[in-house]
């Protein structure tokens, strides 16, 4: 069969005033409608599932852009995963906006926009065709699949990396135009960036030989000599690969880095307790889910539990026979319909490393993980839809079709993002569209009550967990956060109950053994406490929170001298901790060491002035050290931030009769 002869165009011809006035309106266009549909997210906080790790809870991104904490950035395996530039980019958030999330929400929502407009400026500069650019861009804007990534501030990692993934398609077709040494190391300085955001790039040098076929034209196939495949025209095919060598070298590189991290912290924990085949098995229908819901984006959920082995055979044959046609016709259409083959390998090969092969928590599939993956089903459709048109000679059709696509899709964005307002909107949500299709949905009811929790309804919260412990007996999350929470309630009989059957279920379970040390300690058991601090410690000596509790209980024990040392391993790990330095000079001022005490409390008041224990603190050491007007001043800054510190009373009448003396 002869191929279709295509005129080869590195550049594409000059547009035209009228080109580039469309060109402009869809621009605005897509920084218009992304903001109407998500400037909602400006009033939303943040989410109890894993903006803490990243945010709330991690002192070293509250300390703000400092040599340190860029140091910890590039150094950190936290969370079980190294991506420097996107500690970077929460830590200026923090520098930027404090505690306020509508800052970080921003931020987020600006890189997603400005990831629009880079596609479609990528997507243009390549095929010249306005309207199927602005489509794709529009579509990738406004699609629901999408909030999640946008509206979760935890996944700043996933619009910021593609971002860079853009910003390297950009600079490879600027290389392709004009190749230069600079132009070739700005491909490689943006992937690598890229890969330092987020692993998901390992990708992106099979997305640029996709891209030499497909619309570049640089590596085109013509069959001579005994079947041998040669380049027609253009770059010889193995020299297209070679040119990308050191771009696989990096993402291999990347590759190792990510296993050994995520290994290390744990998160390969799924691949122990799924088969292989089980998890080849989830990918497939996974895979096909995915698609159904880029067409009918409905029943969409921050969570979708892992289905184990109890996918139905039938469903996996179904969809394994699905993903080969598509994929057979997309070969066979190769020559005759070149978008086709290139958005569909764009969309499964950009799934692999997030399709869950290789098992990263307890999820079987994430909306988060279609953000970059769906870009090539876009592209099917913004160039399949004219082609489609012009067969019944109503291509011009097209344009008033494609906006009449987005008005649905931008109402259902709209409503998605509604649901991230906080985590009990979000998980109830969650549930209402899972609870059909899973059987175990006893992670997501733990959700929903851990959101309960830091609202403060801890009644709502202990429901959650029972009903998530109803599901799963054995989940050590709602066994240990219900344990946790009835004891917040004052049933320490309870809460013991629940706090040690989880560590009977795991003797290691790290949040299991502290949660029962802290009943235990309120419970006035202080060295049943102690021996369970001193096991987390063996089994993470790296956390502050863990030698902050062991010193407290030390101290309550009597033991100074040795909370002391644990006190000051506490600041070692988080010299911010203002608790960790007023215990310390507490210890200090107890063991005689007065000027070691003063300087504790001072750094607790530097860190924040508006406690008054760290306060009255000070005032006692200035007292005992006879400095009586020094202490005036401390005993009274105290009760002004706490007039009801009955004890400040006290000694401040104390130090005015030394003054009179």
């Amino acid at each position: 069969m002869k191929r279709n002869q295509q005129k080869k165009r590195k550049v594409p011809p000059q547009t035209g005033e009228a080109s580039r006035i469309l060109q402009i309106a869809i621009c605005i266009f897509l920084v218009a409608a992304t903001l109407a549909v998500y400037w909602q997210i400006l009033d939303h906080g943040f989410l109890n599932y894993d903006d803490s790790k990243y945010v709330t809870k991690n002192w070293q991104v509250q300390s703000g852009l400092t040599l340190e904490s860029v140091k910890w950035a590039f150094s950190t395996e936290h969370f079980a995963q190294w991506h420097p530039i996107t500690w970077l980019s929460h830590i200026i958030d923090f520098q930027l906006f404090g505690s306020d999330p509508s800052g970080h929400h921003l931020v987020s929502l600006s890189i997603h926009i400005a990831n629009a407009l880079l596609l479609f400026l990528v997507l243009t500069r390549m095929t010249g065709a306005s309207w199927q650019s602005g489509f794709v861009a529009a579509v990738f804007a406004l699609h629901p699949f999408n909030v999640e990534s946008v509206a979760w501030i935890a996944e700043r990692k996933n619009v910021l990396s593609t971002f860079f993934w853009l910003l390297t398609m950009w600079s490879y077709i600027r290389y392709v135009e004009k190749p230069s040494i600079i132009r070739y190391g700005l491909i490689l300085f943006f992937l690598t960036i890229g890969l330092m955001t987020k692993p998901m790039l390992v990708t992106l040098p099979f997305v640029l030989l996709l891209l030499d076929f497909w619309p570049l034209g640089r590596w085109k196939f013509s069959q001579k000599n005994r079947g041998t495949i040669h380049s027609e025209e253009g770059v010889r095919p193995a020299k297209l690969i070679w040119e990308k060598i050191p771009f696989f070298i990096i993402v291999i590189g990347s590759s190792i880095t990510t296993f050994i991290v995520t290994k290390s912290g744990g998160a390969l924990q799924g691949m122990e307790v799924h088969s292989l085949l089980v998890r080849i098995s989830n990918s497939m229908v996974s895979s096909v889910t995915y698609l159904a819901k880029t067409f009918w984006p409905s029943g969409l959920s921050v969570f979708y539990p892992h289905p184990g082995n109890a996918l139905p055979a039938w469903q996996v044959i179904t969809s394994i026979g699905l993903l080969s046609v598509i994929s057979f016709v997309a070969v066979r259409w190769i020559k005759s319909v070149p978008y086709f083959a290139f958005g569909w390998f764009w969309f499964l090969g950009t799934l692999v490393p997030v399709i869950q092969i290789v098992q990263t928590g307890a999820h079987a599939m994430a909306d988060r993980y279609a953000y970059v993956p769906l870009i090539g089903i876009f592209i099917i459709v913004a160039w399949g839809l004219p082609d489609l048109l012009a067969r019944w000679n109503h291509r011009e059709k097209a344009p008033a079709i494609f906006a009449g696509l987005l008005i649905p899709l931008m109402i259902a964005t709209s409503i998605q993002v509604g649901l991230w307002e906080n985590g009990i909107t979000l998980f109830k949500h969650a549930i209402r569209v899972t609870n059909k299709k899973y059987s175990d949905i006893a992670s997501t009811h733990a959700l929903l009550a851990n959101a309960c929790h830091r609202k403060g309804e801890l009644s709502l919260a202990i429901s959650e967990f029972k009903k998530s412990l109803e599901i799963n007996p054995e989940h050590l999350y709602s066994l240990n956060n219900l344990a946790g929470t009835l004891a917040e309630q004052g049933n320490l009989e309870g809460a013991l109950l629940y706090a040690r059957k989880s560590v009977s279920l795991e003797s290691d379970y790290i949040p299991g053994l502290v949660t029962l040390g802290n009943i235990l300690e309120e419970s006035g058991e202080l060295n049943q406490a102690q021996t369970y601090y001193e096991r987390v410690l063996e089994l993470e000596s790296e956390s502050f929170e863990n030698h902050l509790n062991l010193a407290n209980v030390l101290y309550k024990t009597g033991d100074i001298a040795e909370a002391t040392l644990h006190f000051r391993e506490t600041i070692a790990l988080n010299p911010r901790l203002v608790e960790a330095h007023y215990n310390l000079g507490n210890a200090l001022g107890q063991q005689g060491q007065l000027k070691e005490a003063q300087e504790a409390f001072e750094q607790a008041i530097t860190l924040d002035e508006k406690l008054p224990l760290p306060h009255y603190g000070l005032g006692i050491i200035h007292l005992r050290a006879g400095q009586y007007s020094k202490a005036i001043k401390a005993f009274e800054q105290a009760l002004t931030l706490n007039p009801k510190l009955e004890q400040a009373q006290h000694f401040l009448a104390e130090a005015h009769d030394k003054m009179k003396e």
